[in-house]
């Protein structure tokens, strides 16, 4: 139905810019002419004649008015007739019918309301009264199509809603957990920036020895297999209501207790990255059917007070975290070796007497005015009742014939100038024994270049970490390969068939 337009800065659909339209349908002219001198002083009333009873729809259809005057005796088809009709046409179901007739009848009125009439006036009308039964059922019917309107433009702004909704599940889902999500969801106002100090579990993870990996690979085959691990990795987490701060290339900072502590939060951070660690095998075994080689995570989790919000720019936020706990925790994750979790002090009381310690390790990080014990965790009890698999400690094969090596120690991602001399002495699957002219501090990472026995280079590119040393004539050092390359890996096998 077309309608007289809307445009009221109050109201999205007011009354008083809606004009209220009279159509009276009588065979006989001079009462058309009568009620329109009537309607002559009323400049907010639009009034239309129609002597024509068969044009009667049709031009109801063209001009929508408020309220149908319609005559009871007409003389090609009664008025009762025309209400059938108005009532069963699609545009005037609604609209006000004030029946006119010449006499008072009871039961002709009783017969027009129950075909669905509205009112009933004996000709001549008085001007007063019609005038304000006019006013009376023009008002309600607009109230009524205003109240159909909003119905309708609610229903479509759910829909909108429900769409969006949909729309940012979708695309927001795949980054933020469910809590997120619904938190953007239910409250608009939560995207504000801005933040607040409180008390949660910080995980970061991070695969080890991936730089190296990432460069003997094509780009296409680093993104697969980032791409299958943090796959299976995110499910884990957001199985644990781990909101994920971010990816770091290949490592993930998680948070538990935020932007919904659920108070439980550091346990559910380590039953997650035991969990993880524990998926590393269906990750290894995706990596062997495609031709890829193995990787391998460390994991450190800490308990602190950071702030925690919305930060950025109004065009650019993400939710995360800051502080200095955040920095501490990527700390512990730079001690671990691959397979490992590593958790702190505050992480091991939050927990309880439910984790299994396998080691406690006394660290000095970067940033901590005093030494901090971390713990190597292998299982947590409790609901969780999850665990790590015993390591297994494979046999060193001592070698006849020792193998030549530069290492330098890393700052970071960067390896240093200094270059320190040593030979391999043991080789087990993932470990060498060297021995050095130096002891680096325990959970030193290192950069090794190894040479055969001719003095030709093998590598410059072998990680490890050294996670033991002690002195047997000559300073030793037991370190952990983050990262063995496949040139390294045949020469190793040779080295160990010769021996």
């Amino acid at each position: 139905m077309n309608r007289e337009p809307i445009d009221n800065p109050t109201s999205e659909f007011p009354l008083s810019n809606m004009a209220i339209k009279v159509l009276l349908i009588d065979d006989q002219a001079f009462i058309g002419k009568m009620v329109n001198r009537m309607m002559d002083t009323e400049k907010d009333i639009q009034f239309h004649f129609c002597q024509n009873a068969r044009m009667a729809i049709h031009m109801a259809n063209k001009i929508d008015p408020t309220v149908i005057l319609q005559d009871l005796t007409m003389p090609e088809v009664d008025g009762l007739s025309m209400v059938r009709y108005y009532r069963m046409n699609k545009n005037t179901q609604k609209t006000p019918l004030i029946m006119l007739s010449g006499q008072e009848d009871a039961k002709v009125k009783a017969d027009a309301f129950a075909l669905g009439a509205n009112d009933y006036i004996v000709k001549p009308p008085d001007k007063i009264e019609l005038i304000a039964r006019i006013r009376y059922h023009s008002q309600a019917y607009i109230n009524m199509l205003q109240r159909d309107a909003a119905y309708i433009r609610l229903k479509e702004q759910s829909a909108e809603l429900e769409i969006r909704n949909k729309f940012i599940k979708k695309t927001f889902g795949r980054y933020l957990s469910d809590d997120i999500v619904k938190s953007i969801l239910d409250t608009p106002e939560g995207l504000e920036l801005g933040g607040e100090k409180r008390k949660v579990t910080i995980m970061m993870t991070d695969l080890r020895g991936f730089t190296s990996l990432s460069e003997r690979l094509a780009p296409e085959q680093v993104l697969d297999i980032i791409n299958n691990y943090l796959g299976l990795m995110t499910e884990i987490i957001f199985k644990y209501q781990g909101t994920i701060d971010e990816f770091i290339g290949d490592a993930i900072l998680t948070i538990f207790g935020a932007p919904v502590s659920h108070g439980n939060d550091a346990q559910r951070a380590v039953a997650c990255a035991i969990e993880m660690q524990n998926a590393m095998d269906d990750v290894n075994k995706r990596n062997i059917e495609s031709g890829y080689p193995e990787i391998s995570m460390g994991i450190g989790i800490n308990t602190g007070e950071v702030v925690v919000g919305n930060i950025g720019s109004e065009k650019r936020s993400k939710y995360g975290v800051i502080g200095s706990n955040v920095n501490l925790t990527s700390r512990i994750e730079s001690y671990t070796i691959g397979g490992q979790i590593l958790v702190s002090e505050s992480t091991l009381n939050a927990c309880g007497p439910i984790l299994r310690v396998d080691d406690q390790i006394e660290v000095m990080p970067k940033g901590v005015k005093e030494p901090i014990n971390i713990y190597d965790i292998g299982g947590i009890g409790g609901e969780y009742d999850i665990h790590i698999p015993d390591r297994i400690i494979s046999e060193m094969i001592e070698l006849d014939t020792v193998i030549p090596i530069l290492f330098t120690i890393l700052e970071g991602k960067h390896a240093g100038i200094e270059q320190h001399g040593g030979t391999i002495v043991k080789i087990g699957p993932k470990e060498v024994i060297i021995h050095s002219t130096i002891l680096p501090d325990i959970r030193t990472n290192i950069k090794l270049t190894i040479y055969d026995d001719k003095g030709f280079e093998v590598t410059s590119e072998l990680y490890g970490k050294v996670i033991e040393h002690f002195e047997q004539n000559h300073p030793q050092l037991r370190v952990n390969l983050t990262s063995i390359p496949p040139e390294v890996d045949v020469f190793f096998k040779t080295t160990i068939d010769s021996n």
